[in-house]
């Protein structure tokens, strides 16, 4: 099962279809394209979860009942693997059981068949539009990584004791060094970080990756 992304990077959304019906498959298809969302299909949860996943702003349509693989095992698949995809569930053989466990699951929408036209189109925009948060904030926090190993040792001491809202005085006790030699670590950390104050030093520690800040 090859969950990996693929190299192409572009601001265009996807949706990917998954149903063992042909015509949904199709009627889908053209109904996304109608509204500019490009659109993949496949016919099992086995050939989906085989393919490499675009990488690019998207969604999954699941069905539930399939043949092999239902959409709730394919949704189990997905989390497994840190696959974080939004996922409407689309089915005409739901019931209260299954919606349960597909919102429990982390799903975005459960629809029965046969749904509106815009209800559908309503739930995937919000799926694809949570989808490019999600990358948004992904992004800013690789690159906030990058600038984060910029810092010595020391540097990152210092400035996780001034998020935490240390004073200058607190954190040279703290550390055993002087309050100049505070202001030093501190001025020089956050050139490395590209920010002049506090609120920018907040904001560019709060969004990055969360090994950073497993001590807090």
């Amino acid at each position: 099962m090859d969950l990996s992304l693929s190299s192409c990077d572009t601001d265009n959304p996807v949706a990917i279809v998954v149903d063992d019906e042909a015509s949904v498959c199709a009627s889908l298809g053209n109904l996304l394209n109608s509204v500019g969302i490009d659109a993949v299909t496949y016919s099992s949860g086995h050939d989906f979860l085989s393919a490499v996943l675009p990488n690019r702003p998207s969604c999954v349509i699941l069905d539930v009942r399939m043949p092999g693989l239902s959409g709730l095992d394919v949704q189990e698949h997905l989390a497994k693997n840190g696959v974080h995809t939004p996922i409407v569930f689309l089915t005409g053989h739901g019931d209260i059981a299954m919606s349960v466990q597909a919102m429990k699951g982390g799903a975005m929408d459960f629809l029965t068949k046969p749904v509106r036209e815009q209800t559908f189109l309503d739930a995937v925009a919000k799926a694809i539009a949570i989808d490019v948060s999600r990358r948004e904030i992904a992004i800013a926090s690789n690159k906030n990584a990058a600038l984060f190993e910029a810092l010595s040792v020391r540097e990152l001491e210092v400035l996780k004791m001034v998020v935490k809202g240390a004073m200058n005085k607190q954190i040279a006790y703290a550390l055993g060094i002087s309050e100049v030699t505070v202001k030093l670590h501190r001025s020089n950390g956050m050139k490395k970080l590209k920010v002049t104050s506090f609120p920018q030093l907040f904001e560019v520690w709060q969004s990055s990756p969360i090994s950073l800040r497993n001590d807090e």
